[in-house]
């Protein structure tokens, strides 16, 4: 097992070499995972660990992939999406031009999600949809638009949860057992690195969705995410989280007013 001061020095090293900042991320979260490439990786010593991470960048890259891997699916949580379709995009309808950010969004799922809701709302001609994560390698594999064939059940059962009434493999070609999205719905996408606990804002937007990623942070970190996404959102626009997350005890939370049933909220003052 990794020690505590063994995880400071990891940390540091990240910080320091890489600029990668994991001082604020959940403790637990952090020592568990780590804890798991110790095991899976059979390095001899801490040392060995250190070393690899400090000089060899196909390491580090499998090592940041580890602290922030993120599971994901299309339409997860189908009556999240059924509220999204339901009660946010027909309030987007008027605006000339749609902002969606999608922060933490690793391997692209639920943004090609976004974008199919998008196209069924007429919204997708005059909408773009900003997909950011730390992690450059996840974010090449979102830019592609290519999954797995096996995922395509899951989904599109999913997909008809949420509401969906088109026979949903029109919007993928296969082939090897690999499914590519149609480029209609890539070509409103922008992915970018960004690091939600060192970069600022970038733009004003009608839509934030952040999914089970704060849950991985410490208090005082949820806390500058959550400012981060208030400055911004434009007025009556919406931010929305993961399950097991909340603006209860925010200091923005006197700022929204959550829609019934669902972790999702409209920017009200």
């Amino acid at each position: 097992m990794i020690e505590e001061e063994e995880i400071d020095l990891l940390l540091k090293d990240l910080y320091e070499v890489y600029g990668y900042d994991f001082t604020q991320y959940a403790r637990a979260s952090l020592k568990r995972r780590i804890n798991r490439l110790w095991t899976l990786d059979k390095f001899p010593s801490f040392a060995e660990l250190r070393y690899r991470v400090r000089s060899d960048p196909d390491y580090l890259k499998r090592f940041v992939e580890e602290l922030t891997v993120n599971v994901t699916e299309m339409f997860r949580d189908p009556m999240y999406y059924r509220t999204l379709r339901a009660e946010v995009l027909p309030t987007l309808m008027a605006k000339p031009f749609i902002r969606i950010w999608h922060a933490g969004c690793s391997t692209g799922e639920e943004v090609f999600s976004m974008a199919i809701l998008l196209k069924e709302a007429r919204l997708l001609h005059k909408s773009i949809l900003y997909a950011t994560d730390l992690n450059p390698e996840v974010l090449e594999s979102a830019r592609q638009g290519i999954f797995s064939m096996s995922t395509m059940k899951q989904y599109s059962e999913n997909y008809i949860l949420s509401g969906g009434t088109t026979d949903f493999s029109t919007y993928y070609t296969a082939h090897y057992g690999r499914v590519k999205f149609n480029e209609e719905l890539a070509e409103k996408m922008v992915f970018s690195t960004h690091n939600l606990v060192s970069d600022r804002s970038f733009n004003e937007f009608d839509l934030i969705l952040c999914r089970n990623v704060l849950i991985y942070f410490t208090k005082t970190l949820q806390e500058r995410v959550l400012t981060l996404f208030d400055e911004s959102l434009a007025p009556l626009s919406y931010l929305g989280l993961g399950s097991k997350e909340t603006l209860k005890f925010s200091s923005i939370q006197p700022r929204y007013k959550q829609l019934e049933g669902e972790k999702i909220w409209r920017k009200i003052g």
